[in-house]
């Protein structure tokens, strides 16, 4: 049912960005005939609302991956730079939440580590939407941030990297068998606001995956046994990913989470000083307002990304922009 939903909603999208092209270009043809500006330029106007719209369609075309209507996890971890890096971090983790908030998607927070003087050291959340981790698998990488330190009194220019790991929330479709063997499962006191409840009893649950070293982590829930819950899906999901890779043969076998998290490793630099431009190292493509970027305006980089990620893949970005 859920399929086939999603294919009526195509197929009637495409049915209507039909008929308004044939519609506006026939207006336009009679404008011409009659001399009225008016209708021409009301059809042009039209004609120009849909060209977004058919460019933001041809990208969710590419949205055909096995995995890809499915929710999805998103990783930060901070890496070099100490205080500066894990602040960069909690900036690309608020990127990331109103990107999806502008999408419509929900965001539930799984896990948080916060710095000893501001910032985050790592976090997880579960981005919950259709496509959600169709749009969001190419964010994986390291993203480097280059600015004037607000926590340097000689107000020196600092780079910062942090690294992003995105996975796919698994359905009861798909089955993944882990045995519990493999895996070592600890509990420790959760950390960070919650109550006194979750701060006092050893309700955060860390599993590890012995054979392939992946590492999971909840803290969310007030019950060990929700946490523990959260925390097998995760793996779950995060063993499926891992398989996805070795098919497609498009990303590195490593996770985001095992990479130095440094020089020579970024996907994406966002430079605040000495000049203003984010810029895509796999795709080049820029934008010079990097404040709409680090708000959530990630459609042009995730666009270019998934055309690229396609073999052949094109689309034309400056559309969607």
């Amino acid at each position: 049912m859920r399929e086939r939903q999603q294919l009526d909603t195509s197929i009637s999208r495409y049915r209507r960005l039909e008929s308004q092209l044939s519609d506006n270009v026939e207006l336009i043809e009679m404008g011409e005939a009659d001399g009225d500006e008016d209708i021409i330029t009301e059809a042009e106007t039209a004609l120009k609302q849909a060209r977004v719209e058919i460019a933001q369609a041809e990208i969710e075309s590419l949205l055909s991956g096995e995995a890809d209507s499915n929710d999805a996890f998103v990783e930060v971890h901070s890496g070099a730079g100490g205080t500066e890096s894990q602040d960069w971090t909690q900036i690309l983790l608020r990127m990331y939440t109103r990107w999806a908030e502008a999408k419509g998607y929900s965001v539930e927070l799984i896990e948080r580590h916060d710095g000893e003087e501001a910032g985050i050291k790592s976090a997880t959340v579960l981005v919950k939407g259709h496509n959600a981790y169709g749009w969001l698998k190419t964010e994986s990488g390291v993203h480097r941030l280059v600015r004037i330190s607000p926590y340097d009194s000689a107000a020196r220019r600092h780079t910062s990297f942090a690294s992003v790991w995105v996975y796919p929330s698994i359905d009861d479709t798909i089955e993944i068998d882990v045995k519990e063997s493999d895996c070592r499962i600890d509990t420790y006191r959760a950390s960070g606001a919650g109550g006194q409840h979750v701060n006092t009893t050893d309700s955060a649950v860390r599993i590890t995956h012995l054979p392939t070293g992946i590492v999971v982590q909840c803290q969310n829930e007030r019950s060990q046994h929700k946490n523990r819950a959260t925390a097998w899906n995760m793996l779950r999901a995060r063993l499926y990913e891992a398989e996805l890779q070795k098919r497609e043969e498009v990303t590195n076998k490593e996770e985001a989470s095992k990479t130095e998290i440094g020089w020579g490793h970024q996907i994406r630099s966002y430079v605040l000083q000495p000049y203003q431009m984010v810029k895509d190292l796999r795709t080049g493509i820029e934008s010079g307002n990097p404040s709409a970027v680090l708000d959530g305006d990630l459609d042009v980089f995730m666009a270019a990304s998934l055309a690229a990620r396609v073999k052949g893949g094109s689309v034309d970005v400056e559309d969607i922009e």
